[in-house]
């Protein structure tokens, strides 16, 4: 697959080339991402901030005005409320995150396709068991970009059980890396099974990319309110898997009309991207 134009060319280097796919062993390695997070949790990071938000063309009008001690500070800003109104009739199905969303049917054999790969329910939550209730359902992932708003929030009102955190090597979710590796077998991420109240049982993934030295999930088990935060990533792209059970929930035609064009749905928190049948 050919890669994206606005992808940088230390990416095609890393991920194109035998050369640079030797460097990017220890780059991807936990301890380089732990000490890149270090730094982005350091005063000194401050200094990137405005650069940042000036190449990937953020508007701050729509977070909350703050003084950023660090990066990673200001990469978990907060959005104000009316900025991200969240749909709240009981049976829509609403984004829980900001993100570019693909869709995907959960077929016989458990697995499903996201861009060049595909991936084993099982293996996406570790093995657990009730993967087998996911079968026939639907599966959404929402690809999040280093300008998104990168807290997410629950999808309706329920309980959850603990969150199981599953270790891997960190590598991009950029489209490029699909092309030479099989990325989401080899991300850490952090899974959780819901009891939603109009959607049934729902697993939500977060997956960690490079440079992503955490997933940070607010609570274990216990109840949640539709709109409320989960969590949040730190810095870099990342991405939220929902899983859905069949005929839990009817997702508007639009967005399976663009995944078979392989083209994504750029969505935001809180909008609407399905109904309970």
């Amino acid at each position: 697959m050919a890669p994206a134009p606005s992808e940088s060319a230390l990416l095609r280097f890393l991920y194109g080339t035998a050369c640079g796919r030797l460097l990017l062993r220890p780059l991807i390695s936990r301890p380089v991402s732990k000490a890149a997070g270090r730094f982005m949790d350091s005063r000194l990071s401050r200094r990137i901030i405005p650069g940042f938000i000036r190449k990937n063309g953020i508007d701050m009008a729509d977070y909350e005005p703050a003084e950023y001690r660090s990066f990673n500070e200001f990469f978990t800003r907060r959005v104000l409320p009316e900025k991200r109104p969240v749909d709240c009739a009981p049976d829509h199905l609403t984004a829980p995150c900001d993100g570019r969303l693909s869709v995907y049917a959960i077929g016989e054999d458990s697995a499903f396709p996201i861009k060049n790969s595909r991936y084993d329910v099982s293996a996406l939550l570790g093995g657990d068991a009730r993967a087998a209730d996911f079968q026939g359902g639907i599966c959404l992932v929402f690809r999040l970009a280093v300008d998104d708003y990168h807290r997410y929030h629950y999808l309706d009102d329920g309980t959850k059980g603990e969150n199981h955190f599953i270790p891997g090597v960190l590598h991009t979710v950029r489209p490029i890396a699909l092309s030479h590796t099989d990325v989401f077998h080899r991300n850490c991420r952090e899974y959780t099974l819901m009891e939603t109240k109009h959607f049934g049982t729902v697993a939500q993934i977060e997956v960690g990319a490079m440079l992503v030295g955490k997933i940070s999930n607010h609570m274990q088990a216990g109840a949640f309110s539709r709109g409320e935060e989960k969590g949040c990533f730190l810095y870099g792209g990342s991405t939220i898997v929902l899983l859905l059970q069949k005929d839990r929930a009817r997702i508007d035609d639009r967005f399976w009309q663009a995944t078979a064009r392989d083209q994504e749905t750029r969505v935001r928190l809180g909008e609407k991207i399905g109904i309970a049948p």
